[in-house]
């Protein structure tokens, strides 16, 4: 019997693939920092169980395809601190922000139809394109630059005829880059010159750092017809295993049209669209606290690698993940033997090698992505362990 050639095409997720071996070095006793994962251990907001718990219907019934209504309008309420203005019809209810992105390129996809996407990019996308039958057309980006992206110039180098959309995480996974309006504003007229869709995904909005101002696509009245949003509360929330999401759009024919997909899905999960709708409800105040520990973690972690001879990395501006060079030939050589061969203390550390963050063959081998989701002291000693075994793995003679 014969598999797809889009599923054999696909790689393993570069962020869990090597979970495995960890538990495996975990199970005989060593303690291991994941660094690896954006899973933050900021206490999800009672006001989720809450909901749940006071949930008192009878049935735990099919809700709507669109989602449950009093999230679509608690959802509502929230994008009206960025001076958006939605209704019910522009708001889908996903499960998670990966169903989401999964229904916006089977939606707006043909086969050979090419997405821009800025590489590193979220691995995920990778497989969500591929999925679809569509081609990742990359925007090379450089750990010495930032990893900006939004130049004119770079955007006209990658569009053909073939281009349909341009996909933008955010603030930014992995790279922690954060667009300024200005930037958003070129992203914004290349579509329009070229008659592109925007994918927007800014799940991590709050996250920006450094008085940095959050943003949204959706704030762009003249491309609001091509521009889809994607929302989740699994970062911002901490609350990504209850997989709540959402796209947004005021496109009201593609809402039409991706509703068949939602339709042949059913629905999201009742129970956790309850715990969800009283999230989006929380005061805007709960995320300064969230907010500053972010941006201290980011602050110690930036600071840790610095202290690594060999490093290339820049300070980011927001999300919570650094993407940074190694000075070693192979990251995804290291972490292996940082797992299986190296400890102090009876504790090693692993993260995500880059290399499957990238479309481009040959770069980003000797890159890695932590994502800054520890304490500042398990982030600090995380990334202590991962420069003393730098050391250990060059002495002995690993390149």
């Amino acid at each position: 019997m014969r598999l797809s050639d889009r599923v054999q095409a696909m790689q393993n997720s570069p962020i869990r693939k090597f979970n495995p071996m960890a538990e495996e070095v975990k199970a005989q006793g060593t303690k291991v920092y994941h660094l690896n994962i954006g899973q933050p251990d900021i206490e999800t907001p009672s006001v989720f169980w809450e909901a749940i718990k006071g949930f008192d219907q009878k049935v735990l019934a099919y809700a709507e395809s669109g989602g449950l209504p009093e999230l679509q309008d608690a959802i509502i309420d929230y994008f009206k601190r960025f001076d958006m203005a939605l209704e019910r019809k522009n708001v889908l209810i996903t499960s998670g922000g990966s169903e989401a992105l999964t229904l916006v390129f089977l939606s707006l996809l043909n086969p050979g139809d090419e997405v821009i996407v800025p590489e590193p990019y979220y691995t995920n996308y990778l497989t969500f394109i591929q999925a679809a039958d569509g081609v990742v057309k990359p925007i090379t980006t450089y750990a010495e630059e930032g990893f900006k992206y939004a130049i004119k110039e770079r955007l006209e180098k990658v569009v053909t005829e073939k281009t349909k959309m341009i996909s933008i995480v955010n603030p930014g996974n992995p790279t922690g880059c954060v667009l300024t309006r200005d930037e958003m504003r070129v992203i914004c007229d290349f579509a329009k010159e070229h008659d592109l869709w925007i994918l927007a995904d800014e799940v991590y909005r709050e996250f920006v750092y450094d008085g940095r101002e959050m943003t949204s696509f959706g704030q762009f009245p003249d491309v609001e017809d091509r521009v889809i949003v994607i929302d989740s509360i699994s970062k911002r929330f901490s609350a990504c295993g209850a997989r709540i999401g959402c796209l947004v759009c005021k496109n009201e024919e593609y809402m039409a049209q991706v509703m068949k997909i939602a339709m042949g899905r059913l629905c999201c999960p009742t129970l956790e669209m309850v715990g969800a709708a009283a999230l989006y409800r929380l005061d805007p105040s709960f995320f300064n606290e969230v907010r500053a520990e972010y941006e201290h973690r980011r602050n110690v972690s930036y600071d840790a690698l610095k202290k690594i001879p060999g490093v290339v990395c820049e300070k980011p501006g927001g999300a919570f993940y650094i993407t940074c060079k190694l000075p070693v030939e192979s990251a995804e050589d290291l972490l292996v033997f940082l797992l299986k061969e190296f400890k102090e203390n009876n504790e090693t550390v692993m993260y995500a090698p880059a290399e499957g963050f990238y479309a481009t063959p040959g770069i980003g081998k000797n890159e890695l992505r932590i994502a800054y989701i520890l304490n500042a002291d398990d982030m600090a000693r995380g990334i202590a362990l991962l420069g003393k075994g730098i050391e250990a793995y060059k002495a002995a003679g690993n390149k």
